[in-house]
């Protein structure tokens, strides 16, 4: 496991700069809003801005008669919870909105941080999204980590990606249901990658937009009716 940690820790440096906080411009007050809270896969690493999944849901939303503002997106290639913990903190005030996602923890496996660890950040992220929606636990929802174990880049050590991603999943299922917040799981979607390479980014690592859209279709009819009459 420590090998391929650190080969992948080099790339995640590489793969660093992206920013860690998209603010939104010329917000409509008639819209409603959305914050999205994660890592390399809320962020879009390697695909284009419009590709990224909470960006493909606001469109899609639109386009259903949904008005919603371009999602203010916190999160950045490389960030375990501890580090989106930091950024909430640094970026948020008191803003409220009317969604709220979270989709963390896959930095937190790769990095070989503890599980405990993971559901004590975890607890204190649920309680701070849902702090930042207009509806409370209504207004949230939280994503599955996908599975990078069947892309070329983790193929080598699958299985034991995938079990650690299991593991880590179960913990994240087990609080979205004790703090009553809807959990969208991806995490089967992610592993059709391994049969079809066009839901990997050229990076042979993250999802590409062709997947990000798979997961969009999952779960945009549970995200709508979150949304105000």
């Amino acid at each position: 496991m420590k090998r391929y940690l650190i080969t992948g820790l080099m790339l995640l440096a590489l793969f660093g700069c992206s920013s860690p906080s998209d603010a939104i411009k010329n917000v409509d007050e008639a819209k409603a809003s959305f914050l999205s809270l994660g890592d390399s896969y809320t962020i879009g690493e390697s695909v284009d801005q419009q590709e990224r999944w909470p960006v493909q849901l606001v469109s899609r939303l639109n386009e259903k008669g949904l008005p919603v503002n371009a999602p203010r997106i916190i999160a950045k290639t490389g960030w375990t919870t501890a580090n989106l913990l930091d950024a909430m903190e640094a970026n948020l005030n008191e803003e409220k909105f009317d969604l709220v996602s979270v989709l963390i923890g896959v930095n937190n496996q790769f990095q070989n941080k503890s599980i405990e660890g993971y559901e004590e950040d975890l607890r204190i992220i649920f309680t701070q999204a849902i702090s930042y929606s207009k509806s409370g636990k209504d207004g949230v929802f939280v994503v599955s980590i996908p599975d990078y174990g069947v892309t070329p880049f983790g193929a080598s050590n699958e299985a034991e990606i995938s079990k650690e991603i299991e593991e880590f999943n179960t913990v994240c299922k087990r609080l979205a249901t004790e703090f009553e917040l809807d959990f969208y799981n991806i995490t089967p979607i992610s592993k059709k990658a391994k049969q079809d390479r066009e839901l990997v980014a050229p990076d042979g690592l993250h999802p590409s937009g062709k997947m990000y859209r798979l997961w969009v279709d999952e779960f945009i009819e549970k995200v709508a009716v979150k949304l105000p009459n």
